[in-house]
């Protein structure tokens, strides 16, 4: 879902060395993520000449220890689960289970090893205006001026690109202890008997649940409630569905300290019962992510940070400097690997050609794969109600998707929120299996502004889990429990 420079391993085999010209580039990236990587193409497609300055395993977080890695192993967990509830159909009955996770960890590096090469490595010599140059970049207070592996740049722009990094959540103690944070965790060759994940955002949803069905025994601890961005309703479901599995889900907590215990690792909390103590082998630190500003001495180039510690940029993806552009998780807006890529296509666009595209997030998707998945799209309703609307709700269980009753699995949700006196569609939610899928739907129907009424009457294809849309839709107006199948 995000990415960063600052990961030390190989390089691309076309590291150029500087030349005159290409130390007077048109543009300047800082980066080799996701969203460099669509800044360079674009400026390249457009016949700019592009250098690229980065540090670390092209291809940034996401296809090397993010988005790829996870949900390969998510994958493979979740075959292991369908296995062992196999018998909910009668008449059958399965067994699965993990009998060497070092093997299925070495073929979850052989698939990023693999993609890094074909969508990263192999693609910069396809575009011969591009110069790679691996090294640390900053700003030398000369303007766009960067120093950048002992060479000068003066480039007529500068794309920001670095993304991000693990946060500590800031507890006593948290220096003393062995931690790990994503990346490590996704690295582990031995499974340990239990595991701590403090956090209980997307990436503390999704491996907990991982790594619970390898048969680890998970305890997941948050400040708040499970995907606190997410509506209640959903994060309430998913945390039931998550206790179904044995897994603890400890919400609402006041972390006090963190220390070595004779069993491990213990978090002592502070709840509404008194004080807790939560011990576990091994803790995962699932607490979000800080942009990587670090050592790029923005100040010099008079740069701008944002509340969220990130890189200040307006609509443009411009910073306070007019020739600097910033995107991706650097910004601290919107840390998710596809608003980094067209982040970065529109930042070349607007940097070369003036500032004519703007960002805009108002139909950007997230999911969480999780099982079920969570996915949302628009507003939420609490989001609609600050917004000014007044705001009419529909809600339904998929024991009222056919796909969902035939599957034999109902777990999950729908929920939509529209204008009350236009039924126009502001946001939606879905927690199911295929929400991830489906929620591509609703991102249509924001984009072109459709009313519920107008996904009602849509015809959609039986026996599929995206029908689940129409049917929460018609729940406007029509008491779902009384239509047959296809019913329009």
């Amino acid at each position: 879902m995000v990415h960063e420079c600052c990961l030390a391993e190989s390089a691309p085999k076309n590291v150029n060395s500087p030349v005159k010209n290409d130390r007077q580039p048109d543009v300047l990236i800082i980066g080799v993520g996701s969203a460099a990587f669509a800044a360079a193409i674009a400026a390249a497609e457009s016949g700019a000449r592009v250098v690229m300055v980065g540090e670390g395993v092209i291809g940034g977080t996401c296809v090397n220890i993010g988005c790829i890695p996870s949900k390969a192993l998510i994958r493979a967990m979740q075959a292991v689960h369908d296995g062992k509830i196999a018998n909910r159909f009668d008449g059958v009955n399965s067994a699965a289970g993990v009998f060497n996770w070092k093997a299925l960890v070495q073929q979850k590096q052989t698939l990023v090893q693999d993609l890094r090469k074909a969508k990263y490595e192999d693609l910069l010599p396809q575009y011969s205006n591009v110069t790679y140059v691996k090294g640390w970049a900053q700003f030398t207070g000369k303007s766009t001026e960067v120093e950048a592996a002992g060479w000068l740049y003066h480039p007529k722009k500068v794309i920001l690109a670095t993304g991000s990094s693990p946060a500590l959540p800031p507890i006593n103690g948290i220096q003393s202890v062995p931690l790990l944070d994503s990346t490590k965790a996704l690295e582990l060759e031995t499974l340990p008997q239990s595991l701590l994940v403090i956090g209980g955002g997307i990436i503390g949803c999704e491996l907990g649940q991982m790594f619970a069905r390898a048969g680890v025994r998970v305890t997941i601890c948050c400040r708040r409630r499970l995907l606190p961005a997410a509506e209640p309703e959903v994060s309430e479901a998913l945390a039931g569905y998550l206790r179904q599995e044995d897994i603890t889900i400890c919400q609402g907590l006041g972390y006090q300290k963190i220390g070595r215990s004779a069993n491990g690792i213990a978090l002592t909390c502070h709840t509404s019962e008194g004080e807790r103590v939560i011990e576990a082998d091994q803790v995962l630190a699932a607490t979000g992510r800080n942009p990587n500003t670090g050592n790029l001495h923005l100040e010099k180039a008079g740069i701008a940070l944002n509340r969220k510690g990130g890189v200040g940029v307006n609509a443009y993806m411009q910073t306070s400097h007019p020739d600097i552009y910033a995107v991706g998780d650097v910004t601290g807006q919107d840390m998710f690997v596809y608003m980094a890529a067209y982040g970065g296509k529109l930042a070349a666009h607007n940097a070369l050609n003036g500032n004519t595209h703007r960002y805009s997030n108002d139909a950007m998707p997230w999911v969480v794969f999780t099982d079920p998945q969570m996915a949302a799209a628009g507003l939420t309703e609490v989001e609609a109600k600050a917004e000014g609307y007044d705001v009419i709700t529909s809600t339904i269980t998929l024991d009222y998707v056919p796909r969902h009753i035939a599957a034999r699995d109902t777990r999950g949700l729908i929920k939509l929120i529209a204008e009350r006196k236009t039924g126009k569609l502001l946001g939606a939610s879905i927690l199911a299996p295929d929400a991830g899928d489906s929620i591509q739907t609703i991102v249509m129907a924001l984009k072109v502004e459709l009313s519920t009424e107008n996904l009602a009457d849509t015809i959609f294809p039986y026996l599929t889990a995206v029908e689940g849309i129409k049917l929460a839709a018609q729940a406007f107006k029509k008491d779902v429990k009384k239509l047959s199948c296809c019913a329009g």
